[in-house]
């Protein structure tokens, strides 16, 4: 078994456990206009506004946003992952994240520099925005000798990391594994995507008729999993690709279906024990139509569904693990009649796709979350599902 011991994440909705269950319940998004990253024009956007750590006594390298979301994550579990290092030895313990902007919004400010002055600042170095960074930069402050790696396949990775660490425990490499994921804004995500006219000026709508795009965000989530019994455990994962486009997902959701299929395999559960769907829901108008359609096909209307993105924004290489983490927090002792993240939208239905069993604010199950499934469908058709399961 693959328990999820302890979780440290900040995203738009807080920085603890209790402001982001909180608000997550209350349906309090933290979703907000700016021109932050897209000057001269406001966008719905999901940007963590809590103080994050001084990277002032770490490399040049180390240095950016991405690194520091990442640190305010580990620094609410650190006591928990010191003492996984203590029991274990550095050596065994690993480290696997996913992002897929690492520090590109250093590089950014670099650039803008360099335009005004003779060269870029003295402070800038090109690793700051090398993939790998997130689990150099965290392998190097926890004193980690253990594997230390990054998957970055778009919205997938940070679901791909939490299989991939299941995977090391599994083959005895390791003994605990810091897994997760961390993205953060920048001008060229937000303008990437809206090159694809796929960004929504107002809060996202997923599901809805009337839906025009995604809101992006950032944010970090990291889980200390071992084999150590804890009340959430990750009991299946299922992944695939599409091979049909880079960047619209195939149609017919084989590929998402098939993802999911395995998630439940190898938990050896049914699609009716599942008591939750956290969506991937970007409300953009092909992955919506795929995910509805395959989601309708499954498991008809008796499961609870969900998309979390208007509340936090789609924090792309996060994303998988932020969502996983809104899970986590549901399925824990202190919500006993399991409350769930209920789905922000205007109620327009769309004509054109299955009825969903979408839920409102203050939904519950009466009784705790005992399974819950979070999906992640990512540009070039990388899918990933993961089962999150309740003792």
């Amino acid at each position: 078994m693959f328990y999820l011991n302890q979780l440290g994440m900040v995203c738009p909705l807080g920085e603890s456990h209790a402001e982001i269950s909180r608000r997550l319940f209350a349906g309090d998004s933290g979703v907000a206009m700016t021109s932050r990253y897209s000057p001269g024009r406001e966008l719905a956007l999901g940007c963590v506004e809590s103080a994050l750590p001084d990277l002032s006594a770490l490399p040049p390298g180390q240095r950016s946003r991405n690194n520091q979301l990442a640190l305010a994550a580990l620094a609410q579990i650190r006591p928990q992952v010191d003492a996984a290092i203590r029991q274990f030895g550095a050596d065994r313990v690993a480290i696997v994240l996913g992002t897929s902007t690492s520090g590109i919004a250093q590089s950014e400010a670099a650039f803008r520099y360099r335009l005004q002055n003779a060269g870029f600042p003295a402070d800038f170095a090109y690793e700051q925005q090398e993939m790998a960074s997130p689990a150099a930069t965290l392998a190097s402050v926890l004193g980690v000798t253990g594997p230390a790696y990054v998957h970055s396949s778009a919205c997938a990775s940070s679901s791909k990391a939490m299989a991939s660490a299941a995977r090391l425990i599994g083959m005895g490499l390791c003994d605990a594994v810091l897994t997760g994921g961390v993205d953060s804004l920048c001008a060229f995500t937000v303008a990437g995507f809206g090159a694809l006219e796929s960004v929504s000026a107002t809060r996202c709508n997923p599901f809805s008729v009337n839906r025009n795009g995604i809101n992006i965000g950032e944010g970090a989530a990291l889980f200390l999993m071992s084999k150590a019994e804890a009340a959430v455990s990750l009991r299946g994962w299922g992944e695939s690709s599409d091979g049909y486009h880079i960047s619209a997902p195939d149609p017919s959701g084989a590929g998402a279906r098939g993802a999911i299929e395995q998630a439940l395999a190898r938990a050896g559960v049914s699609p009716r024990q599942i008591d939750y769907i956290n969506l991937h829901g970007t409300a953009t108008m092909q992955n919506d139509a795929m995910e509805g359609r395959v989601i309708a096909a499954m498991f008809a209307d008796h499961v609870a569904l969900s998309s979390t993105k208007p509340f936090t924004g789609h924090a792309l290489g996060a994303a998988g693990a932020v969502e996983a983490g809104l899970c986590w927090l549901a399925m824990q002792d202190n919500n006993p009649q399991g409350e769930l993240p209920p789905h922000l939208w205007d109620g327009a239905g769309d004509p054109g796709l299955p009825q969903l069993n979408l839920q409102p604010v203050g939904a519950r199950l009466g009784h705790p979350l005992r399974w819950a499934l979070s999906n992640s469908f990512a540009f070039g058709g990388a899918n990933a599902s993961l089962l999150l399961g309740r003792e």
